[in-house]
């Protein structure tokens, strides 16, 4: 099998281009795992944009979301064996998934669901992780009792078709997802949402179900955008973690006297500090693959595209940019 990558074209940043890959021997923790699948994420289509605005000086490969067959294995590098089937979200500071051969440190991989297809599978890990490491680790959700109340605010996105359902099998909190379309609306009622409402005029829309405050906040898009909302409705005392990094200042007088505690949370923290408790993502993944094998998550795929080629790539991160996102892109090899 050729090994090849599709990556950002240093030349014309705006364009993508076929590379050959080398041959790699994993080192230490690492894995070399032949992909069979991979998918978009809105973190493709923003590192594409800063390439395209401030260039590059050699070919960029992305892609944070993969599956595939363990082909070697690194001297430090344990649970894991040659024909392995694993999946894993990838690491910000390495070369990226578009490829057919990536080296990834084992510590952040976990053994793939047996119930789903390579393709499937690769919708998931990061949007996992996000999902799992926002809702509790940061919001600690599962302390809370059945009088708390989460507002999810981007639900039928690819983080938040695994948060809503995260949310209700792991904790007791009220789930209330935004939704702006009915076909939306529906995606997070089918997920386990209690209650969608349309996120323009918020804090009006939450009143129509009396309800004037939400405890926990969980922002998967446009932190700035929905800022004044956001703290407008979070209750004295609440939580609020958002995934999307802000353009401007925030406002923080009124949640400050509020007292309300802000959260940021990237999946990309661990591995980029290299954090003691790095191999904690592989075991959310490892645990998330086991729910889904037991009936009781399912997947989020949306649209899947066939073959990794420049029209492929291209393609999905056009659709990532439309936004009005439902689920994921997937491409599978």
């Amino acid at each position: 099998m050729s090994k090849y990558a599709i990556a950002v074209d240093p030349v014309n940043p705006q364009q993508f281009i076929q590379i050959p890959v080398p041959e790699a021997t994993p080192s230490e923790f690492d894995l070399l795992v032949e992909i069979k699948a991979i998918a978009m994420n809105p973190v493709d289509t923003k590192v594409h944009a800063g390439l395209k605005k401030n260039g590059l000086q050699q070919p960029r490969i992305l892609g944070w979301d993969a599956t595939g067959t363990v082909v070697a294995v690194g001297p430090k590098a344990t649970g894991f064996a040659i024909g392995d089937e694993v999946w894993y979200a990838g690491d910000i500071t390495r070369s990226g998934s578009n490829t057919t051969h990536q080296l990834i440190d084992s510590r952040i991989v976990a053994h793939k669901p047996k119930s789903l297809s390579w393709v499937e599978s690769a919708a998931i890990p990061l949007t996992a992780l996000t999902a799992w490491e926002g809702l509790f680790e940061h919001l600690k959700i599962q302390e809370a009792g059945s009088d708390k109340t989460l507002l999810i605010i981007g639900g039928a996105g690819g983080v938040g078709s695994l948060a809503i359902p995260l949310a209700a099998l792991r904790s007791k909190v009220r789930i209330i997802a935004t939704a702006s379309r009915p076909e939306s609306a529906k995606w997070c009622l089918d997920r386990g949402a209690d209650l969608t409402v349309d996120y323009h005029n918020l804090q009006e829309n939450l009143l129509k179900h009396n309800i004037k405050q939400v405890d926990y906040i969980f922002c998967l898009n446009d932190t700035d955008g929905h800022w004044k909302s956001m703290s407008e409705v979070i209750a004295p005392f609440g939580h609020i973690c958002s995934i999307v990094e802000s353009a401007q200042p925030l406002e923080q007088s009124l949640i400050r006297t509020k007292g309300v505690a802000l959260h940021w949370e990237l999946m990309f923290t661990r591995s980029m500090y290299q954090t003691p408790d790095m191999a904690e993502q592989g075991r959310i993944l490892q645990q998330v693959a086991n729910m889904i094998d037991k009936g009781e998550l399912k997947g989020t795929l949306n649209t899947t595209l066939h073959g990794l080629s420049v029209e492929t790539i291209t393609k999905a991160h056009a659709k990532q940019l439309e936004g009005h996102m439902t689920g994921k892109i997937a491409i599978e090899f």
